[in-house]
């Protein structure tokens, strides 16, 4: 028997071997439906769960032994016009999300990556990729960066600011208030940086560094996590945060 239409209309293979087992049988317990359909006891009574929701299948119990039995083969034109039904509100109900993703997409085309490190490589890496896109003269920013940093983490930006001077690439930093004084004191005795205190109270765990079309986010934890997001837009609207900070914060003494 070609049972390609079956398929089509929705039914699973096993749903199928079922609805086509409770035809022949009639009334049936599962040992006999599980035989003739060959499907497994395990699978059995999920399968005409299915089938008895979708209006194909019904049951009753005698003396405690429950049998089931098809529903007439015509009932499956009904199960056709609830799925029709359906199918039209869903496609309504699409009619209206469709302009959110719309917007998402339109936005997506502004992204062109997105990227996530982890642990104090991960975040180096993050930052290193500041040596793939500028050159002498350019500057990089970095906005809100906590007190707190990962053990040994300071070392690595102690050796990681002679590369910097060295590749003539200009860095300005904003730190959170209880940042010690002492690293405010070596970022500014380094060459083409200018380390200041953020302007306000603010006291988090994450903070930014922003240049050309990039922006990492970072949290400053024993695991580092970085996130870097590849997207002018992004990297124009946070430099302009940076930027406004900047302007109302004080030189270092």
């Amino acid at each position: 028997m070609n049972v390609k239409i079956l398929e089509e209309i929705g039914l699973t293979n096993g749903e199928i071997k079922t609805y086509l087992a409770l035809l022949k049988l009639g009334s049936s317990s599962t040992g006999p439906i599980a035989k003739q359909s060959q499907v497994s006891r395990s699978k059995l009574y999920s399968i005409l769960d299915k089938l008895e929701k979708k209006g194909l299948a019904s049951h009753i119990e005698k003396s405690g032994v429950i049998y089931f039995q098809a529903v007439e083969p015509s009932k499956i034109k009904d199960y056709l016009k609830e799925k029709e039904n359906s199918l039209r509100k869903l496609e309504e109900d699409f009619d209206k999300f469709l302009p959110q993703l719309q917007g998402y997409y339109q936005n997506a085309e502004k992204v062109q990556n997105v990227s996530f490190y982890q642990g104090t490589k991960g975040l180096a890496v993050a930052h290193e990729h500041t040596y793939l896109k500028l050159k002498k003269g350019d500057e990089y920013y970095y906005l809100g960066i906590p007190s707190y940093q990962a053990e040994g983490i300071h070392n690595y930006w102690r050796k990681d600011h002679l590369r910097r001077a060295e590749e003539g690439i200009k860095c300005r930093l904003l730190f959170n208030k209880d940042t010690q004084k002492e690293v405010l004191q070596h970022r500014n005795s380094q060459p083409r940086c200018e380390a200041r205190y953020m302007p306000t109270d603010i006291k988090t765990p994450a903070y930014f560094l922003i240049y050309k079309d990039t922006v990492m986010i970072a949290i400053a934890s024993k695991e580092p996590i970085a996130i870097e997001i590849v997207s002018q837009d992004i990297a124009d609207s946070f430099k302009a945060y940076f930027l406004e900070f900047w302007k109302r914060s004080k030189p270092f003494r």
